[in-house]
């Protein structure tokens, strides 16, 4: 099988500082993939030698079976990534930067697609308006534009959203979605952990430059068999329920951290003990920012 990304055992030191340290992984071809980690981790960095910036000090990448390294031609061809920061040439419009991305790729005859990307994207009232006029948020669905432009197979999103506001959000994950359901592998950073769980069927976490969890992400949600009940009480916590308290908030509300769900019985138990009255209940599930951080603590 011939995988969108492969990654075997790359590392990358600068100097004495070991940004990677013996990274492994793979996506499968038309895989929605997600990268996280605190800053500092590595994702950039794994990002730029996949994107052929930076070279590996050892180890091995490939985008589609192509190596980035002996075979960069072809392996840029198949990859489009969304920088995190804001990089831009101001001396053209939006429409312009696209069409010289495009000759980048040799594609001459792109205008078409183009359009269907400015639409989508909804910057067709800028179009024709220089870049450095945009806004920040204008400034980065070009980026994403930029990324599409050569219709790559393989396309990594390095923190896209931040800074944007929630409509230009809600726009882009539709686009990506749909790109996604036409075969498009993506690669998501993104320190917005409810995106990578709403999107991202598999999950990679990075700590000081090595992967300290990989797998599915309904099955890193599950690792966390416990739950959160919140409760509104007409009456003082019982003391024996004051080593569960996670939060407390000044409206009086409590956010008990439950390790297993069978644990509510005692709570409720101790609250009908000490007669206090429940007044508001909710049982929640730990969702993926409660299981990184717990995989952060522990790693």
């Amino acid at each position: 099988m011939t995988y969108a990304i492969e990654v075997i055992d790359v590392t990358k030191c600068y100097g004495d500082l070991q940004a990677l340290a013996g990274v492994s992984l793979h996506v499968a071809p038309g895989e929605f993939f997600g990268l996280l980690g605190p800053n500092g981790a590595g994702k950039t960095t794994l990002i730029s030698i996949l994107a052929g910036l930076t070279r590996a000090s050892s180890g091995t990448a490939r985008i589609m079976g192509h190596d980035v390294g002996s075979d960069y031609r072809a392996a840029r061809r198949a990859l489009g990534v969304v920088p995190q920061e804001l990089v831009f040439d101001p001396f053209f419009t939006v429409r312009e930067a696209l069409t010289i991305q495009s000759g980048y790729f040799g594609l001459r005859e792109n205008r078409a697609w183009i359009d269907e990307i400015i639409d989508n994207l909804d910057l067709a009232d800028k179009a024709d308006t220089n870049m450095r006029a945009l806004s920040g948020g204008m400034k980065r669905r070009v980026l994403v534009a930029q990324a599409l432009v050569h219709k790559p197979p393989v396309i990594v999103l390095d923190e896209p959203t931040a800074g944007v506001d929630v409509e230009l959000r809600q726009a882009l994950w539709r686009f990506i979605r749909r790109l996604n359901r036409d075969g498009h592998t993506i690669v998501l950073t993104t320190h917005y952990l409810e995106e990578a769980e709403a999107l991202c069927g598999r999950v990679a976490m990075l700590k000081q430059g090595r992967i300290v969890a990989l797998d599915k992400t309904e099955n890193l949600l599950r690792l966390h068999s416990g739950c959160y009940v919140g409760l509104r009480l007409g009456g003082a916590l019982p003391p024996s329920l004051e080593q569960l308290v996670a939060e407390r908030h000044e409206d009086g509300a409590i956010r008990l951290a439950l390790p297993e769900y069978t644990e509510v019985e005692r709570v409720m138990a101790a609250l009908r003990e000490a007669r206090v009255a429940v007044q508001e209940m909710e049982i929640m599930q730990p969702d993926l920012e409660e299981v990184f951080v717990q995989i952060m603590q522990k790693s």
